[in-house]
């Protein structure tokens, strides 16, 4: 069976067909992984503001779809080994977050994102989207603040999410080791595609 590594601090991107299957791997655990699809034309993509209102709900949850922004259902979590913490509220972190933090030049999932629509061939000009950042704990408080915890994936936690439209999923393995949010450093994850006949690649 084949898959297709990403490396700590990096981002792969695949093409699948509605009706696949893919499954993100935790590799060796504790690692965070901003999750993007996007339609082959890079006019339409997952929405993580959209799919809290069509779920009414702040975090991802079995058996539901992620919506793009014109409000298709694009991607469904369809199993889950993790404990189940993932996040929908953070944005991907960017070259200004970095410097903002002190380390200009530092590598970004904004531009992990773009590094990997470009080397699948497809071009995409606007505004980073909202990730589905498995693994990631964003917990919110009765009062309304966030806080930032480790991850608590095991090596091996996977998810699973079908493909709803024909799409090409990009997953970045985060390179944010200024704030703790994956455990002791940064670590590889990996994806496995399930086609419709079930062959993998």
């Amino acid at each position: 069976m084949s898959r297709t590594e990403v490396p700590p601090g990096t981002a792969k991107a695949v093409r699948v067909a509605a009706g696949d299957l893919v499954r993100v791997i935790d590799v060796e655990g504790g690692q965070v992984g901003d999750v993007f699809a996007f339609r082959d034309n890079g006019t339409e993509h997952h929405s993580a503001a959209h799919t809290r209102a069509a779920n009414d709900s702040l975090f991802p949850a079995l058996g539901e779809s992620f919506v793009t922004d014109q409000r298709r259902p694009i991607l469904t979590l369809v199993e889950d080994t993790s404990p189940g913490e993932h996040d929908m509220l953070i944005p991907a972190c960017d070259p200004a977050r970095y410097a903002a933090l002190g380390a200009p030049g530092h590598r970004s999932c904004a531009a992990n994102l773009r590094e990997a629509l470009e080397e699948a061939g497809l071009s995409f000009t606007g505004p980073t989207p909202q990730p589905i950042n498995i693994f990631m704990r964003i917990p919110v408080g009765g009062d309304g603040r966030l806080s930032w915890l480790t991850a608590s994936s095991r090596p091996g936690d996977a998810v699973t999410l079908r493909a709803e439209l024909d799409c090409v999923v990009v997953v970045s393995a985060c390179p944010q080791d200024l704030v703790r949010i994956s455990d002791a450093g940064l670590s590889p994850l990996a994806i496995e595609t399930v086609h419709n006949g079930g062959t993998r690649s």
